[in-house]
């Protein structure tokens, strides 16, 4: 087995005063060459918006763009009419929600956090895709906190098992909450790499204590084994290496 530990602190950082944002890989003004992603992982920002603030139009293509809220209400509005008044979907995501957006041949979309008083923390995720020039497509789930306690919930696949999103990539994305003695163990087929994301409280990984931002990325192993939990939620990423 090997494994590379990424601290909090070795993150970028941007701060744009409505928005606050920490980089686990390349991204916009912060680049260092040896963070442009692991397997098809390319983006995980973690952000905060202010009340009241929130990303203009703008558009993406040939990404899968999953978003994973931490707490307060992230309202997406999108080319596709997901977010308009009679639309499939009404766009807001909130705790617990995992939501899917394949960029595809191109969509355009925004997201605000309307709140007056509360800041919007979540999560951006970027995987590339196995094929280019797909249609665009949407999909929005919620799994509460006891379909994560103590264990790992697939939450996105790229053949939606379990009632997942569905992913266009050759990757699996579990969420779990871990505190005092509950642990859990994922199997990894040959072949497969693991990036493990502390996203808050601390957890061990194969004997690594992580603390909330830092992640593991894990090489040559058949087994991820996840335990002394406090107050913990990761997430665990299966990729094809």
């Amino acid at each position: 087995m090997t494994t590379q530990l990424i601290k909090s602190s070795d993150r970028g950082y941007a701060d744009h005063g409505w928005l606050k944002s920490f980089h686990s890989f390349s991204f916009a003004d912060y680049y260092d060459p040896a963070r442009m992603g692991f397997g098809a992982l390319r983006v995980i920002n973690e952000d905060k918006i202010e009340p009241g603030r929130g990303f203009g139009t703008h558009g993406h293509r040939d990404m899968e763009i999953i978003s994973y809220v931490l707490s307060g209400e992230l309202a997406h509005k999108d080319s596709m009419g997901n977010g308009e008044a009679g639309g499939a979907n009404a766009g807001v995501i909130r705790p617990g929600d995992v939501q899917r957006m394949s960029a595809g041949t191109g969509v355009l979309h925004s997201e605000f956090n309307h709140a007056k008083d509360q800041t919007t923390h979540f999560l951006q995720i970027w995987i590339m895709p196995d094929h280019r020039g797909i249609a665009p497509s949407y999909e929005q789930k919620h799994f509460d906190a006891g379909s994560k306690r103590g264990k790992l919930r697939l939450v996105a696949a790229n053949d939606g098992a379990d009632g997942a999103v569905t992913i266009h990539a050759d990757a699996k994305l579990y969420a779990g909450l871990f505190d005092g003695a509950e642990q859990a163990d994922l199997a990894l087929a040959d072949g497969r790499i693991a990036y493990v994301h502390v996203v808050r409280g601390s957890l061990n990984v194969n004997g690594q204590d992580l603390t909330a931002g830092d992640a593991l990325q894990v090489r040559q192993t058949s087994r991820l084994a996840l335990s002394a939990g406090h107050d913990a939620e990761v997430l665990v990423f299966d990729l094809a290496a």
